[in-house]
C-alpha cells in the first residue's frame, strides 16, 4: 500500500488560490461580485500583490493582506532548452517542498505540464519522480499557480514585434509529478477552477488527466460527466513486463486496466490515448508492437509514442529513432493510430522529477 499523503500543512494566512468567486466571497464576508473581482485578479491577470488590486477598497485590501496568502509558490529555477522551446521550472511550496511544471510550444499550440503531488508513491522504474519520496498532496490552488505562473513572467514567448505569444488558449496536461488519481478531489476541484468564466476558461477539451493505471480512478473519472481527456501510462503489454516497469499492474494488471478503459469508453464516448515511454531493448521491438495492437483491439484510442529522456542512475536508454519508427509503422499496419512524439527536452533535464532531483534534494 502506498503512504498516506501527510496533510496539507496549516497556514496562518488562507490561501485564495484554493477558492472559488464565491467562496472567497463567504470566507471574507464580501458580496459575490466582489469574490469575482478578487478571483478575476488572480487567476486573469496573475497578479498576486493584494496592493496592485486597484479596483479593491483599500479596507478591503488591507484585510486580504491581514488573512489571505496571495499566493502559494516561488519559482526558484528556471531551466529552457534553446534547441525545442520547452521550458521548465522548479517551484518551492510554503513548506520548503518542491514541484515541476513544464512549458511547450510548438508552432500555434501552448501546452502546460503540471503536477498534482510532491514526489510519487508508485515508483514506476524508469521514472526520476518514481525515484524520490512521496511527500504529500498538492491543494487545488498549488495546482492552479503552477498554470498561472506559467503564463505569466519572463519565461513567456513573445513574437518579432514583442507580441506575448501563449495568449492563446493553453493545453493543459496533468501529466507532472504525482499520479492525479491519487490525489482526485484536489485535482478535480482545480479543474473547476481552471474552467471558470471569471479566470482563464479553459475548455474541459483542452484538459487531459495522464494516470498510471488507477483503476477506481478511471471508473470515477468516467462519472464526471464532463469532456475532460484521459491518457492512460501504458509502457507494456503483458504483466510480466508492466509489473517490472510499474510496480501498481501487480495489484491492478492490465486484464483490471482494460476492462476500467473500456467502462470509460462505453460511459463517456470518448476515446483515450495509451502513453508507450520506448526503451530500448525493452518494449521496442515488433513483439511489443504487435501485443500492444492487440491487447487494445476494439477500443477506440490513439497511442502517444514517447522518445526517452534518460535519468542519471536509471539503465534504461532511449531507443534509436529508427526502432522508434519501425514501431510506429508496426502500429499503423495493425490499425493502430498512433503518434510519434518529437524529443524535447533533454538538454534542461525534462523527464519528470530530473530538475527537482537536481536542483533542490528531497527533504529528509
Amino acid at each position: 500500500m502506498p503512504p498516506e499523503p501527510r496533510p496539507h500543512p496549516p497556514d496562518a494566512l488562507s490561501p485564495l488560490s484554493d477558492y472559488t468567486p464565491d467562496e472567497i466571497a463567504e470566507f471574507l464576508h464580501l458580496k459575490p461580485f466582489q469574490g469575482k473581482q478578487i478571483f478575476r485578479w488572480l487567476h486573469q491577470k496573475k497578479v498576486f500583490d493584494f496592493d496592485a488590486m486597484t479596483d479593491l477598497s483599500k479596507p478591503l485590501r488591507e484585510t486580504l493582506k491581514d488573512t489571505c496568502l496571495p499566493a502559494q509558490l516561488e519559482r526558484v529555477h528556471l531551466a529552457e532548452s534553446p534547441r525545442s522551446g520547452t521550458k521548465k521550472i522548479l517551484f518551492q511550496l510554503r513548506d520548503g517542498e518542491t514541484i515541476e511544471s513544464v512549458y511547450l510550444t510548438d508552432r500555434n499550440r501552448v501546452t502546460l505540464c503540471v503536477s498534482s503531488q510532491a514526489g510519487c508513491a508508485l515508483a514506476c522504474a524508469f521514472c526520476a519522480t518514481g525515484r524520490t519520496v512521496f511527500r504529500r498532496n498538492l491543494s487545488a490552488g498549488e495546482i492552479v499557480e503552477q498554470v498561472l505562473h506559467l503564463l505569466e513572467g519572463p519565461e513567456r514567448e513573445q513574437d518579432d514585434f514583442g507580441n506575448r505569444r501563449d495568449d492563446r488558449t493553453p493545453n493543459i496536461v496533468y501529466m507532472g509529478m504525482g499520479e492525479p488519481f491519487r490525489n482526485y478531489d484536489a485535482v478535480m476541484k482545480s479543474i473547476r477552477l481552471l474552467m471558470m468564466p471569471d479566470g482563464l476558461g479553459i475548455g474541459a477539451r483542452k484538459i487531459t488527466l495522464s494516470t498510471v493505471g488507477d483503476v477506481t480512478g478511471i471508473r470515477r473519472f468516467a462519472r464526471e460527466n464532463g469532456q475532460m481527456r484521459l491518457a492512460i501510462s501504458l509502457h507494456a503489454a503483458n504483466d510480466n513486463l508492466r509489473s517490472r516497469l510499474i510496480p501498481l499492474n501487480r495489484t491492478a494488471p492490465l486484464a483490471e486496466l482494460m476492462r476500467a478503459t473500456r467502462y470509460y469508453v462505453a460511459t463517456t464516448g470518448r476515446r483515450p490515448s495509451f502513453e508507450w515511454v520506448l526503451l530500448d531493448g525493452v518494449n521496442d521491438s515488433l513483439k511489443d508492437a504487435r501485443e500492444l495492437a492487440g491487447l487494445i483491439e476494439g477500443i477506440p484510442a490513439s497511442v502517444n509514442l514517447i522518445p526517452y529522456n534518460p535519468v542519471p542512475g536509471v539503465s534504461y536508454q532511449p531507443s534509436p529513432r529508427k526502432k522508434c519508427q519501425v514501431f510506429l509503422d508496426a502500429l499503423a499496419q495493425a490499425g493502430i493510430t498512433a503518434t510519434l512524439r518529437r524529443e524535447r527536452g533533454v538538454d534542461i533535464d525534462a523527464a519528470c522529477g530530473q530538475l527537482r532531483s537536481r536542483n533542490l534534494p528531497s527533504p529528509g
